[in-house]
């Protein structure tokens, strides 16, 4: 059988020309906080509903990402989004705001890199000169769809994970900047059998390993080639078994290794295993480990995002859930943050 391509490795990097983060109150309270470009105060972020409080951190989080190198509207070719509520609305809504030609993107969690890896491919083959992707989660309106009413309080396993209140927006294009994008390695539907939608770490790890694996494979590296190799949000128990999958293949990251999950709230926030949510690895990510990158504290990382590929009616009828994981290769150019 053919080996089939997936990974993409630029002859050409393109680049990270801006990027912004924007969270909850629970976000900015942890240690990613002080990274991040704007938090609101509560839930509700002004708006009525958690649903158009989502619409909002989206929205802010696309302005600021614009507002920050001065992008203008006309300037941009392509908007990619995605978000987990239902048929995507938040990035739909967020998209009738702008004259862009519009993708929805969904990979669960995983949208944060599946985004930002076909906004590079976009620019680097010449479609368009800059591409915007955003993604977007919300605890109040995530959680009520995909798990139990927020009211009725029930107590959760030491497995759940919190969905992320938050939002990142990156603006790709051709133009130098301090952090390039190396090469994208697109993930395929791994289902170990697992059916638990509160403990979806240890669902999303057999899919961050495989990507990991083809990923190194494909580009011939190896895993000390990066100082820093970051999971989406598999939490305290997906990340623990994601390293144990690695060491049983020999590959030892421990030294290296960080998982957006137990980032963005601390290792163990009470009563949760850690983030989740598309917003999480963005927030992590853009917030976090792009600033840490500026000040060259890392030069080489690979970010892999993860997600769970449910729906509430196929947690009803019992069935697997499917995960998906897509990485993305940054790498420090040049210049220190002022």
């Amino acid at each position: 059988m053919k080996d089939i391509k997936q990974t993409w490795v630029f002859d050409s990097p393109v680049y990270i020309e801006s990027c912004a983060s924007v969270s909850g109150p629970m976000e900015k309270s942890g240690p990613v906080g002080r990274f991040l470009d704007k938090s609101f105060e509560d839930l509700y972020c002004g708006e009525s509903t958690w649903e158009k409080a989502e619409r909002a951190l989206m929205k802010e989080a696309v302005s600021l990402c614009l507002s920050k190198e001065s992008i203008q509207k006309e300037e941009v070719g392509l908007f990619i989004a995605g978000d987990l509520l239902n048929q995507n609305v938040t990035s739909h809504y967020t998209a009738r705001e702008y004259p862009w030609p519009y993708l929805g993107m969904f990979s669960a969690c995983a949208t944060s890199m599946e985004g930002i890896a076909i906004a590079s491919m976009c620019v680097h083959s010449g479609m368009v000169q800059r591409s915007l992707t955003a993604v977007s989660s919300h605890y109040g309106a995530v959680e009520r769809q995909f798990r139990l009413p927020l009211e009725h309080v029930k107590q959760r396993p030491k497995t759940a994970m919190r969905t992320v209140t938050g939002a990142g927006a990156a603006v790709i294009s051709g133009k130098k900047s301090p952090i390039a994008v190396r090469s994208v390695t697109i993930g395929k539907v791994v289902d170990w059998g697992l059916r638990d939608p509160l403990d979806m770490g240890q669902a999303m790890a057999p899919a961050a390993f495989d990507t990991l694996k083809k990923h190194l494979n494909d580009t011939g590296k190896t895993e000390e080639d990066y100082d820093l190799i970051i999971t989406g949000d598999l939490s305290m128990f997906g990340s623990r078994q994601f390293l144990e999958l690695c060491e049983e293949d020999g590959l030892y990251i421990t030294d290296r290794y960080l998982d957006g999950g137990n980032t963005v709230y601390g290792y163990h926030p009470e009563g949760y295993a850690g983030g989740s949510g598309a917003g999480c690895s963005a927030l992590v990510l853009y917030g976090y480990v792009f600033r840490r990158m500026r000040k060259e504290h890392w030069k080489k990382v690979l970010c892999i995002a993860t997600g769970a590929l449910f729906n509430p009616l196929t947690i009803r009828q019992k069935e697997t859930i499917p995960c998906i994981a897509h990485a993305v290769e940054f790498e420090l150019t040049a210049g220190l943050e002022e």
